[in-house]
């Protein structure tokens, strides 16, 4: 068994800027916004952090314990990871078997995945990467290279994930073994469910000395961040999913002059299905994508200075 790869991928904003003083909201928690609060530093902005979701393990472990299983014994041709916290739940599944991901996965099984980030921690795990989309980064890019009559696909997947990536696959010819391997809860996740960190080192073309990680950007209650939306506070919020939109429409809007940057189409489309205004859209799922779109929103439009009145109070968690 084995997959392995020494193949790095780094990338990041060169020469943009903010506008003095533009405050981003980033609707992750902590743990998982260090790369981006990393970079939106790093181009003149001040980021908060809105954690609004989290995960969980499966509620069905039996049935990802079996595809699991079948998995390490080479039942599948392929392995479509769709995201870094499939790779979470996955890595927790070979931890429970005493090994790694890498040493898991047959040598001779394909791995197919969408987005710059998860390709990034799949090769960082040592684990090679046989198909990625280049251009439309989504699983309709994926769909659009996928080559015919390929066999049997494992697809790990979010309990709400769309099912348009299994139904296109499957017109291409693949027997498709979709499986939950999360669940999207509410933040904070239940610390008895919560899936175990899956650590990622922020790329060197992000990385500055003394910059601080996620860990240590102010963190917003919905309550608060609406506040400072209402007051002018906030010049633009992130969303790093469609399940993020929904929040943010839901706890937040109306949005007024606070404009909303979406990571992909499938988020910009959810947005624009509640009727929030896209501002601006990533031409890439990665930290840097998502800073040349907080820039390009911002872009023409400076924020305000700061009213001389007492800020909500940041609450760290973990």
């Amino acid at each position: 068994m084995g997959r392995h790869s020494d193949r790095n991928h780094t990338d990041g904003p060169s020469g943009m800027r903010v506008p003095n003083g533009a405050r981003v909201l980033v609707a992750r928690s902590p743990d998982r916004a260090g790369e981006l609060v990393t970079a939106l530093r790093g181009v003149g902005a001040e980021p908060l952090l809105l954690p609004l979701i989290d995960f969980e393990q499966a509620n069905d472990q039996h049935s990802l314990d079996v595809a699991f299983d079948a998995l390490g014994a080479g039942a599948y041709t392929w392995l479509v990871i769709s995201s870094v916290t499939t790779v979470q739940a996955l890595e927790a599944k070979a931890a429970e078997r005493g090994t790694s991901l890498s040493d898991w996965l047959p040598g001779r099984l394909l791995v197919a995945t969408i987005g710059p980030a998860t390709r990034r921690v799949l090769e960082s795990r040592g684990i090679s990467v046989d198909l990625a989309p280049r251009g439309q980064q989504s699983g309709t890019g994926l769909l659009d290279i996928w080559p015919e009559n390929q066999g049997s696909v494992l697809l790990p997947q979010a309990d709400i994930a769309d099912p348009r990536l299994r139904k296109g696959l499957e017109a291409r010819g693949a027997a498709v073994q979709a499986v939950t391997a999360y669940n999207t809860v509410d933040y904070p996740a239940d610390p008895r469910r919560a899936l175990p960190a899956c650590p990622v080192a922020v790329p060197q073309a992000l990385a500055q000395e003394g910059s601080p990680a996620g860990e240590d950007a102010p963190v917003l209650t919905a309550a608060e961040a609406k506040v400072e939306i209402g007051a002018g506070r906030l010049h633009a919020v992130v969303a790093a999913s469609p399940s993020a939109a929904r929040r943010i429409h839901a706890d937040l809007a109306p949005l007024g002059a606070c404009r909303f940057v979406a990571i992909g189409r499938s988020t910009a489309a959810e947005a624009e299905s509640l009727g929030l205004t896209v501002a601006a859209v990533a031409q890439e799922p990665t930290a840097s994508g998502l800073v040349a779109a907080v820039v390009r929103s911002l872009d023409h439009q400076p924020p305000s200075p700061h009213p001389s009145v007492a800020e909500p109070s940041a609450k760290d968690t973990i």
